[in-house]
């Protein structure tokens, strides 16, 4: 078979060339004639006295091995068979050359050895092509992919605890997996994209391997970062592989984990690569038809910084909160962790003393209970056990953010601020919880002065809340400030909203001022609401917007 062997970069050259100068150098050391000439008189001495050990000839001259002098030589023509009659003297004539193409030949062998061995495979035994992509890959030091092979998953939602919400949200996509010919006879169409949003560690990607399971299809697993490569062109590469894997196993999955890693918005910082590959991706998802029975689930923690085009309609057109979960789905996930494990406690009193934590967070913190019980030689793990593990989960490695009861009762007053504030106005959110809001921030444009202004009030709502209840607030209002302040300097040095046309900064402290002011008349003036609004997130730990209406209808 033959091969046409790509070129060499420059890398290869300079290891070829040094590899070359350091065979010349050896075989100028094995095969230079270093051997000293004597005169005819000092050849007769060395043989008279028995120091010669050694005679041979070698071209036209005799070389004599001695003890003391080494090797030395004289011409043959010079030295008188007589001289030599009682010593033996051997031909050596070819030699030399006859080492040198042994030498060269091993080196040789050795050295193709070693290239067939690096490339990891038989050139006979595989398409050119392939031999050609290998060995081109190879040569720019790139890693070589693996084949792009669905998986089965075998998690099924009865292994997750506390998603119920999300469970509704996906039935759909199951049923559509399942059942794809019932929605094209009523002519409707799925999502080609999900998007799953929420924090680190509450479970996205066992989502979507459940969902995968429940539908029972091929389920495909990327991570946005494994399509970020050095060389332009690779990523994009990668995600056509990607998808026309999916569409010969289809209907299938396609699941892709911290999609911000590609998918983030494109501006001022250019990076062909990384464009090239969401370019890809956007052309992807537009060009599989309604009836492909593909969908593509994504994940990230950070939607904010997710580029407009991967998130319009057609692509990733629904987007499903996986939140932390509150004290009812903590228990849900405990239950799931400790059915396993001998135990003897209230998971409804571990579920309490854990707001913040994330499934993951839980899973841990029950593995620590487990193994000190162990340690300990019981036989039941107790509530002692969860006690004495607690600090080692919140304050290891990585720091997860647990309340106190004191800290718990600030967090429930400062979030029925915000609930109530946002509810007023009327801004979008699906639920407020103790750990986590998701007030959609105003992108809209063109922006009213009234939709901004309502949202600085919401970011100041939690500081005025608790500073009626308590004379104070916590240190956890910092985003709350940092995005009160972003929106109020825009408005006054970008969109001319301020007092006068003139940008000031006294002009952002006195907007500043005059908003937070009306916000904390407009708490006082309701605060019954407001601690109807703080009593459901200390029982609940959330609140859904329909919920706040009905309870603002309800006093009202």
């Amino acid at each position: 078979m033959n091969i046409t062997w790509p070129n060499f970069n420059r890398n290869q050259l300079i290891l070829l060339a040094s590899g070359g100068i350091v065979l010349v150098l050896l075989l100028y050391a094995l095969l230079r004639d270093s051997a000293d000439t004597v005169s005819l008189e000092q050849a007769k001495e060395l043989i008279e006295s028995q120091q010669v050990e050694k005679a041979f000839v070698d071209g036209d001259y005799t070389y004599f091995a001695t003890q003391d002098d080494g090797v030395v030589k004289i011409a043959s023509s010079q030295l008188p068979p007589q001289l030599t009659a009682h010593i033996i003297v051997e031909s050596k004539g070819g030699n030399g050359w006859g080492w040198f193409f042994f030498f060269f030949a091993l080196i040789g062998g050795a050295g193709y050895w070693a290239w067939k061995n690096r490339l990891g495979f038989d050139e006979d035994e595989v398409p050119a092509e392939t031999v050609r992509q290998v060995k081109t890959a190879v040569e720019q030091n790139e890693p070589l992919a693996p084949a792009l092979a669905p998986v089965k998953s075998t998690v099924r939602f009865s292994d997750i605890g506390g998603i119920g919400d999300v469970k509704d949200e996906l039935e759909e996509i199951i049923d559509f997996l399942r059942n794809p010919k019932r929605y094209y006879a009523f002519g409707a169409r799925m999502p080609r994209g999900v998007l799953l949003v929420g924090p680190p560690g509450v479970g996205k990607t066992m989502i979507a391997k459940a969902v995968a399971a429940e539908a029972d299809v091929p389920f495909f697993y990327q991570s946005g970062a494994s399509f970020v490569q050095i060389y332009v062109g690779m990523g994009a590469k990668r995600v056509s592989e990607l998808f026309s894997a999916a569409k010969k196993n289809a209907p299938a999955i396609i699941f892709i984990d911290e999609i911000d890693a590609v998918g983030k918005k494109r501006g001022g910082e250019r990076n062909d690569e990384r464009e090239g590959t969401l370019n890809q991706l956007l052309t992807e998802m537009d060009g599989f038809e309604d009836t492909s029975g593909i969908v593509v689930i994504a994940a990230t923690n950070n939607i904010d910084v997710m580029d407009s085009a991967l998130l319009r309609s057609g692509r990733f057109d629904r987007r499903v909160f996986v939140e932390l979960p509150t004290a009812s789905e903590r228990e849900a996930i405990l239950h799931k962790y400790l059915r396993h494990i001998p135990h003897e406690l209230s998971i409804a009193d571990v579920a309490k003393m854990t707001v913040g934590f994330n499934g993951a967070s839980l899973a841990a913190l029950t593995n620590e209970a487990a193994l000190l019980c162990l340690r300990q030689n019981e036989i039941q793990v107790r509530m002692e056990h969860f006690l004495a593990v607690k600090d080692k989960v919140m304050f290891g490695k990585k720091k997860i953010a647990m309340l106190t009861e004191e800290q718990r009762r600030y967090q429930a007053r400062y979030q029925a601020g915000k609930v109530f504030a946002a509810t007023w106005f009327d801004l979008p959110y699906e639920k407020i919880s103790l750990s986590n809001d998701t007030i959609t921030p105003p992108t809209a444009e063109p922006l009213l002065k009234h939709e901004i202004e309502a949202h600085v009030r919401v970011h100041l709502a939690g500081m005025a809340a608790s500073k009626l209840r308590f004379g104070e607030h916590a240190s956890n209002a910092s985003h709350d400030v940092q995005a009160a302040s972003e929106l109020i300097h825009a408005m006054v040095y970008e969109y001319g909203m301020g007092q006068s046309l003139a940008p000031s900064d006294e002009e952002e402290r006195l907007l500043t001022e005059r908003l937070y002011q009306e916000i904390s008349v407009l708490l006082e003036r309701h605060e019954k609401i407001v601690a109807r609004f703080e009593s459901i997130l200390e029982e609940y730990e959330q609140i859904s917007k329909a919920l706040a209406k009905a309870t603002m209808n309800e006093i009202f």
